[in-house]
């Protein structure tokens, strides 16, 4: 018994490694983090969860290679992505994190409802406390195929995920097209990928406490740095502590993290619908069909005339 614990123990510890990927970020990134990270723990949040979804070759995986800092997902420009999620654990200080990137959630022009239904398996009774909804800020247009990821999204995990939700835009260093300045180009396409998600998440005003936060990524090496030798936009922020900021803001919103079981997968059994009815339509038919139908007969009883056999009798006991 005790060998048996002792090996689930470095079993666990096998699968959640220590975040030395922190020490690959130039010190005054470290610093950022350790310090955004010291304050998830003071909000009570020593586990954190990141859901990375969105269409095929967006950046998802060099996204989370870069948020760990290491290279933990195999990303190549020539192949296609994996067919599994994957789950990247890390610890640091009494803190994980774990990390979910997925596969491309389209194929041939459309949803893969396959992919989306692994997914949705592969998170059974894990707590999503963050989505990363990552496009890319140099595609200029925005289409009816966005609304069909983010609705496919919606169906999955519910409204709520997108009060727990951040857009990541990729491929930021960039130089806009036909004269626009970068923050104006930014501006327009993030308002126009907001705009998509309300609409495929079938959002009201107000249903979203804040505007959804839109950051910008780049994970390109070529990205530029400042003195700090830090990754930073081309507006000077530099982004990996920028992105972080933004997930400990969306953590700490007022809205719950989304508890994927097994309702929540296979939606409300069909079955369970009927019977929680049943009452309400006995308590119809009784009140609306049976009492009409008692009041029609009594009604007819009053009306009815009296058959001609009783009015002979009674005839022929008044004669006598």
């Amino acid at each position: 018994m005790g060998f048996m614990s002792q090996t689930h123990v470095s079993m666990a510890s096998q699968l959640i490694r220590e975040w030395t990927g922190i020490q690959q970020f130039p010190s005054a990134t470290q610093t950022k983090l350790l310090e955004l990270l010291g304050k998830l723990k003071q909000d009570n949040v020593s586990t954190l969860t990141i859901l990375v979804m969105g269409k095929g070759g967006v950046g998802k995986s060099s996204t989370v290679n870069s948020l760990i800092g290491e290279r933990v997902v195999a990303v190549s420009a020539f192949q296609s992505e994996g067919s599994r999620p994957v789950m990247v654990s890390r610890s640091r200080a009494g803190f994980t994190l774990n990390i979910i990137d997925t596969p491309g959630l389209v194929e041939g022009g459309y949803v893969n409802d396959q992919a989306v239904e692994i997914i949705k398996r592969f998170l059974l009774n894990k707590t999503i406390d963050v989505l990363l909804y990552v496009d890319r800020l140099d595609a200029y247009r925005v289409d009816n195929l966005d609304r069909q990821v983010v609705r496919a999204i919606t169906d999955s995990f519910g409204k709520g995920i997108w009060q727990r939700g951040v857009v990541v835009l990729t491929h930021a260093q960039l130089s806009p097209p036909d004269g626009l300045s970068y923050d104006e180009f930014f501006s327009r396409r993030s308002e126009a990928l907001v705009k998509v998600v309300r609409l495929g998440a079938r959002m009201k005003k107000q249903d979203s406490q804040g505007s959804l936060p839109v950051v910008l990524v780049e994970n390109s090496g070529r990205c530029n740095k400042n003195e700090s030798d830090e990754k930073i936009l081309p507006n000077g922020t530099a982004w990996i502590p920028n992105l972080v900021k933004t997930i400990r803001e969306v953590v700490s919103n007022g809205s719950k993290g989304i508890l994927v079981d097994k309702k929540l997968i296979e939606g409300p059994n069909p079955n369970d619908r009927g019977k929680i009815l049943i009452p309400f339509i006995l308590a119809f038919q009784y009140f609306f069909v049976v009492k009409r139908i008692q009041r029609a007969i009594k009604n007819d009883i009053a009306k009815e005339s009296k058959p001609m056999w009783e009015l002979t009798s009674n005839s022929i006991l008044s004669v006598n």
